[in-house]
């Protein structure tokens, strides 16, 4: 009907039955989105937090499409803390990244373990970095396609000095305080004996990854490596050389990690944060202008250009697949 302010209130206040007196409390759109809605379950202060872990694996914080280590290893970290959550369910979807930043979120997740039940879950693929920060779990899930496996490492160095001197005439002198001050330089091509401490530094990293794997999966560093060396596998057939425990769904993780604490009443929180629509809306119209005229001006070549940005962004040894998949 159509009415005034005052009117709403009175009739209002005729419906719920206030006093005159009384002041009525309203609730925000947001607050009210919010709320526990009434089931037969009795509701409960414990909690299960589900931490989303999706795209690159960098180190700082969580951007676009992007695991940052700091946010995740935050979150973890957080989830542990909170004496109302009695475990812990990671979501991974990942091709991997930064060995670094894939170190720090192990760290958490073993300190984790320690202090309540730990599950993954796989999604469309947890493979490399994706992969190392799931072995310390409890246990894992995964779905029957999922692409996991890739245990492995490498270094990404470019060589742009034909770029330089040929195509924009720019060309270097270097004056340095030793001979490997400028190790790493993209002005000129590698030497064989950065190449040989690389690859040393290379080697060190996967020893430590498959190591992880073996202590995460109970399985020997020589069995490991059998599997590894960068190789892939389907969640079917990770199952069958040990890396996965269980082919299921998220909520079966979740069902998982509730049996594992004991759990008959529990309630599911997602971490980070999840943004609110309108937050994402504002986003993603400033990253769709830019991408509007990346695209207009590159045409098909865009996605080349997209993965390439990725890479350069990349510091440092990498444990991550060495292709990108799309999956359709």
């Amino acid at each position: 009907k159509v009415a005034y302010y005052d009117e709403l209130l009175k009739d209002l206040q005729s419906r719920c039955q206030w006093k005159e007196s009384s002041k009525p409390k309203f609730v925000g759109l947001s607050r009210y989105d919010n709320a526990i809605v009434k089931s037969d379950k009795e509701f409960s202060n414990k909690k299960i937090a589900v931490i989303y872990a999706v795209g690159e694996i960098n180190s700082g914080e969580a951007g676009e499409d992007a695991i940052g280590s700091t946010t995740i290893a935050g979150e973890i970290r957080k989830a542990r803390l909170d004496t109302a959550v009695k475990a812990i369910v990671l979501r991974v979807n990942s091709p991997g990244g930064s060995a670094l930043a894939s170190d720090v979120i192990w760290r958490e997740m073993i300190l984790a373990k320690k202090a309540k039940p730990v599950v993954a879950s796989m999604g469309d693929y947890a493979a490399s970095g994706g992969y190392y920060i799931s072995c310390a779990a409890d246990s894992i899930v995964a779905e029957p396609t999922t692409i996991t496996g890739s245990i492995g490492v490498f270094g990404l160095m470019f060589n742009a000095q034909k770029m330089f001197n040929n195509k924009l005439g720019i060309t270097f002198d270097t004056v340095k305080t030793g001979r490997f001050a400028d190790m790493g330089s993209m002005t000129r091509p590698m030497r064989e004996d950065e190449r040989a401490m690389i690859e040393q530094e290379i080697e060190k990293v996967y020893d430590v990854f498959i190591t992880h794997v073996s202590e995460g999966r109970r399985i020997s560093k020589a069995a490991v490596d059998s599997i590894g060396q960068g190789r892939v596998w389907t969640g079917l057939e990770a199952i069958n050389i040990g890396l996965v425990d269980k082919i299921g769904t998220l909520e079966d993780a979740v069902a998982m990690a509730a049996k594992l604490a004991r759990l008959d009443n529990y309630r599911v929180v997602p971490l980070p944060r999840q943004k609110e629509f309108f937050e994402v809306l504002m986003e993603d119209f400033s990253t769709e202008a830019e991408t509007y005229f990346a695209k207009r001006e590159l045409g098909e070549s865009y996605r080349y250009y997209a993965e390439i940005k990725k890479l350069v962004q990349q510091q440092g040894i990498m444990a991550r697949m060495p292709y990108t998949l799309n999956i359709h």
